[in-house]
């Protein structure tokens, strides 16, 4: 009798476990319909077919979020430049009052002289990004960027080219304001290029973060 007893609770422990692992995990969502800005706020971004074009400035998310998985595609013309922004307040420069992790076309010439922390991956400023698995300008790319904690890392078509803490870099850079964020926006940084975005997703991931 005790034996049943016994496995019966554990029994029950186990699916208990189970349902919470559900609700920690969240599903994932579109951030991006396909016609229009819906969600979205900020800058003049044109949605058309499927496809978000940059015509100039920030685009940013009308909620804020702390732990996630963000996933796009994207396809950068010749000499493009765009940038994620994370943990964004709202106001500033998101590469200094939150983080931007560099969108840039690296093959382009006139980038040739950047340090390293500038190209395609790099959180702006703060570490370098793996390079060598960009495709060229004219084809998409796909992205998934996973913000958890301290931890911000980016995968680049399949590879990894980003796996950075933040912790460790707020000991080397102590004067970084937004590196000390755990919380803001997401926003697309543009600099003038017609970088183009689709497929954008996010899944939040469980725990809590401090702005």
């Amino acid at each position: 009798m005790k034996t049943c007893i016994l496995f019966s609770a554990l029994a029950a422990s186990f699916v208990l476990a189970q349902a919470k692992d559900k609700q920690s995990i969240s599903a994932v969502v579109s951030l991006f319909n396909g016609k229009d800005l819906t969600g979205w706020m900020g800058a003049k971004y044109e949605a058309k077919d499927g496809v978000l074009t940059c015509r100039g400035g920030h685009l940013i998310t009308e909620k804020q979020y702390t732990n996630y998985v963000f996933e796009f595609e994207f396809l950068l013309p010749p000499g493009g430049n765009n940038g994620l922004g994370i943990h964004y307040p709202g106001k500033g420069g998101p590469s200094s009052s939150g983080m931007e992790l560099q969108i840039l076309d690296n093959h382009h010439p006139k980038y040739a002289k950047l340090v390293d922390s500038q190209y395609h991956g790099s959180l702006y400023k703060l570490k370098a990004a793996k390079r060598g698995h960009l495709k060229s300008a004219g084809e998409w790319n796909r992205q998934k960027v996973t913000v958890n904690g301290p931890s911000v890392k980016v995968e680049l078509n399949g590879t990894l080219i980003l796996d950075a803490n933040l912790d460790k870099i707020n000991e080397e850079k102590p004067k970084h304001k937004g590196a000390q964020r755990r919380s803001g926006h997401i926003c697309f940084c543009g600099h003038g290029s017609p970088v183009k975005f689709k497929n954008i997703t996010i899944r939040e991931l469980p725990g809590q973060g401090k702005s």
